[in-house]
């Protein structure tokens, strides 16, 4: 996928052992979307609470 100059995009990926990791592609990277995109991952990395959110609205945590 080839980004235009205004555009940024998240990449997840999984390991074998189903770790994810988050990067950040973008066509301009000092730029709006680029760094929305950037504190996002930051935010899915970091922050426990928001990844057990977004795994809940995923449907990927099954144990509560």
């Amino acid at each position: 996928m080839e980004l235009k100059p205004n555009q940024s995009a998240l990449i997840l990926e999984t390991d074998e052992d189903g770790e994810i990791t988050v990067n950040v592609a973008s066509g301009d990277h000092d730029g709006l979307t680029a760094a929305i995109c950037t504190a996002l991952a930051r935010k899915l990395m970091g922050d426990p609470e928001f990844q057990e959110e977004i795994m809940e609205l995923a449907g990927g945590n099954e144990e509560e």
